[in-house]
């Protein structure tokens, strides 16, 4: 009897030690949850919107669509022309300046050095490529009434010629953003910037050659005579040119570090996410970005 009682004894510490252990496991779990509940890890991401329709991209791919919308506006190209250039290069490369793809294409739009489009060096350059593809684009005749799928294969006489179709919404939604067609129709949610920030007049030269930046004395959203830059465009349509520079001030934010972006009375701010009305506008053709 002194046996089985000690038998007992044992599966009943056994069994309570079991039974804390499950609690602990199940309060930790439980802790997870709500710590993620309220605090989920950020994702960043540029989202282009109009309607009910939307589509994102990882920030690096949104610099590069801003890059690719704002050479064609320093072009004086057409917005179709930029939803193709869009449309092909996020098939070819899924808007990333790679150094590698089939046989010797490089770059944004796969371009093959040994089929006359470049030096390797050359085709790597993101301004160098994207011109590059458009001097190519504006030379199909009727390009602009064609199929978009049909107008970027004749540029680029791809294997898969119906490759470029799937990506026409996402290309028309940001295409209408950064062409200026949209207004606060671009924002982006990204992580607090760092040290590695691209200055952004130097971004602004490389992208678009006719564009200035100029320091601005004023609140800017900030702080009682906080600096910011004056961004402004030599020529363009007056209602679209400012958001062309404020779209591509959010899709560039996550290279130089911008943390708000003000248009008229719309302000885009880093902690914010998203486009509101300010009471402290914009001066009239310019962006200013802090």
């Amino acid at each position: 009897m002194a046996g089985r009682s000690r038998r007992g004894r044992r599966v009943l510490g056994a069994l309570v030690a079991f039974v804390l252990v499950l609690t602990a496991a199940v309060g930790g779990v439980v802790l997870l949850l709500r710590q993620l509940e309220t605090d989920p890890p950020l994702v960043a991401r540029c989202t282009a919107s109009e309607g009910d329709a939307a589509a994102s991209l990882d920030p690096d791919q949104a610099a590069n669509a801003a890059l690719i919308a704002a050479i064609g506006v320093e072009r004086g190209l057409p917005a179709r022309a930029v939803t193709i250039a869009l449309a092909t290069a996020m098939q070819e490369s899924r808007l990333r300046n790679i150094d590698y793809g089939d046989r010797d294409s490089l770059g944004l739009f796969q371009q093959r050095p040994s089929q006359g489009w470049g030096t390797e060096e050359q085709v790597m350059d993101p301004v160098y490529s994207t011109n590059a593809f458009y001097d190519a684009l504006v030379r199909v005749e009727g390009y602009q009434d064609m199929a978009i799928t049909e107008a970027a294969q004749a540029v680029q006489r791809s294997g898969f010629p119906d490759a470029y179709a799937q990506h026409e919404p996402m290309a028309r939604l940001f295409a209408s953003a950064l062409t200026g067609w949209s207004p606060a129709a671009l924002s982006c949610r990204l992580h607090d910037p760092d040290a590695s920030a691209t200055a952004l007049p130097d971004l602004l030269a490389r992208d678009l050659a006719s564009a200035s930046a100029q320091p601005h004395d004023g609140p800017a959203g900030g702080g009682e005579g906080e600096r910011a830059l004056a961004l402004s465009l030599a020529a363009g349509d007056a209602t679209r040119t400012p958001w062309v520079l404020a779209h591509w001030a959010v899709a560039t934010a996550d290279l130089t570090g911008a943390l708000e972006v003000t248009v008229g009375d719309m302000r885009w701010t880093r902690a914010d996410a998203a486009w509101s009305p300010t009471d402290t506008p914009a001066p009239n053709g310019v962006v200013l970005v802090r």
